[in-house]
């Protein structure tokens, strides 16, 4: 995606780095807040960038437009309802991203912000709105698939597990195909309107 614009790249690069650090933040501090010490004794209860990178998933996000950062630890045993807390850490992510989204909307149409800053305003708008949708996607690792399987009747979840393992197959089968883009665009372009209207209701 940015392999043939060096200039485009050093401004996405710090747009990605938010939505991911972010990303992940929220997930450490929504288990964390249901009673989960992992994330801070892992030490992923941090905005340091350096503690959420997984490098394929940057590269993917580079290359593709979309991707992921390293997984936070988390052990719903701490959790006094399991599949509530799950479910509230898995949405964590993607609530963040989407919150971040609009009031990056809002500030940049309030700033007024043009050149290399405007271009940064869109880039975080953009990649907090892609990997929100992305995480969403109801399959294993995804945060979908954790809300998913939080959702569903014990039965059906003991029946599906083995699957999980089939995930990243699948993604990739997806990608290849050009589905996954098919599958997300329409969400990520009414989100986009979406903030657009939001804002506009205000400015």
């Amino acid at each position: 995606m940015f392999l043939r614009n060096p200039s485009a790249f050093l401004v996405a690069m710090p747009a990605i780095l938010v939505a991911i650090t972010f990303h992940e933040f929220a997930h450490g501090k929504m288990a964390s807040i249901l009673g989960d010490p992992t994330p801070a004794r892992t030490g992923r209860l941090s905005l340091n960038p350096l503690k959420h990178l997984d490098v394929y998933g940057t590269l993917m996000l580079l290359i593709v437009g979309f991707g992921w950062a390293k997984p936070v630890q988390v052990n719903p045993m701490y959790f006094k309802n399991r599949r509530k807390g799950m479910i509230l850490t898995s949405l964590a992510g993607p609530a963040m991203n989407l919150t971040l989204a609009y009031f990056s909307a809002l500030i940049w149409t309030f700033s007024g912000a043009n050149g290399w800053l405007g271009e940064f305003f869109f880039y975080l708008i953009w990649f907090n709105v892609v990997l929100g949708v992305f995480n969403l996607i109801p399959i294993p690792p995804l945060d979908g698939s954790k809300v998913l399987f939080g959702l569903l009747p014990t039965k059906w979840v003991v029946k599906l597990a083995p699957l999980q393992q089939y995930g990243n197959i699948a993604l990739i089968l997806l990608l290849l195909s050009g589905m996954l883009g098919r599958i997300m665009t329409p969400a990520i372009m009414a989100i986009m309107r979406g903030l657009d209207f939001m804002v506009g209701l205000i400015a």
